[in-house]
């Protein structure tokens, strides 16, 4: 049995920061889930599965209406998911047997961290590690709540001039204050090896490239990428520190292609 199961649409970085970070604990992670659209026919549990013919009828009873990412949608969660998962969304982490649930992908990763902090200390080796790690992720969290509502804009063609602009002023006061962290010569944002603050840049940036896919609903509302072509200049150490995280070999299996996809968009 997994010491940690998650359920999720995929593919996602933000469950990424989990399996990566098995990869150097040896951590046994499940990963269960399909894309957004298909998620719409799976029963929502500790043990999710995709709905039978016939199910969602039968199931009539368990049926939510979508939030964030799905809104509207017809959903169909257990109330034993609501109660592990009160926010009642994904990722959805939970311990052996799902009678404990995480949510937040940070703190699913934290927890991952945690299981197998003996085999390498991803979360610091002190509480005073460990506090400036929860530093650079609780400024993740500012990121990536204005990273969400411009990502879902652009998804949607409902993006606009003040949705860019709190997307664009977001990613620059992260990436400066990751710039200044590495700046001096650091190959790490903390400590003397790569921790859960690492992780979290990689896919929350692998996650935001998501807008090279939408360069034409940009171009058609007169906005330019936030990630443009010169955006690499600007933040040098920033994304040289992603290229060393996405050759990495335990970040490698899952960013590597989602990265090497966006990256050929943005050349097109």
């Amino acid at each position: 049995m997994a010491q940690l199961r998650i359920f999720s649409y995929l593919p996602n970085p933000r469950v990424w920061k989990a399996t990566i970070a098995a990869r150097f604990c040896g951590v046994d992670v499940e990963v269960r889930g399909a894309s957004g659209k298909e998620l719409r026919d799976w029963l929502w549990d500790y043990d999710a599965r995709a709905l039978g013919e016939g199910e969602r009828q039968s199931l009539s009873g368990l049926a939510r209406t979508g939030r964030v990412g799905l809104t509207g949608a017809q959903l169909f969660k257990t109330d034993a998911f609501l109660e592990a998962q009160p926010f009642g969304n994904v990722p959805a982490a939970f311990g052996p047997e799902g009678q404990i649930g995480i949510f937040e992908s940070n703190s699913i990763m934290r927890a991952v961290a945690r299981l197998g902090e003996a085999t390498y200390p991803l979360y610091g080796r002190d509480a005073y590690e460990a506090s400036r790690i929860d530093s650079f992720l609780d400024v993740s969290l500012v990121f990536a709540r204005d990273s969400q509502i411009y990502l879902l804009a652009l998804s949607d063609g409902t993006v606009d001039a003040a949705i860019h602009a709190r997307a664009r002023n977001a990613f620059a006061i992260y990436a400066a204050g990751l710039e200044q962290a590495l700046s001096p010569r650091r190959e790490v944002l903390t400590g003397d090896g790569l921790s859960l603050a690492d992780i979290c840049f990689a896919a929350e940036l692998a996650l935001f490239m998501n807008e090279h896919a939408r360069a034409a609903q940009l171009r058609d509302r007169g906005l330019d990428k936030i990630l443009h072509a010169g955006i690499e200049d600007e933040y040098p150490l920033v994304f040289a520190h992603f290229a060393r995280l996405v050759a990495h070999e335990h970040f490698r299996p899952d960013l590597k292609p989602y990265v090497d996809k966006l990256s050929s968009k943005a050349a097109a």
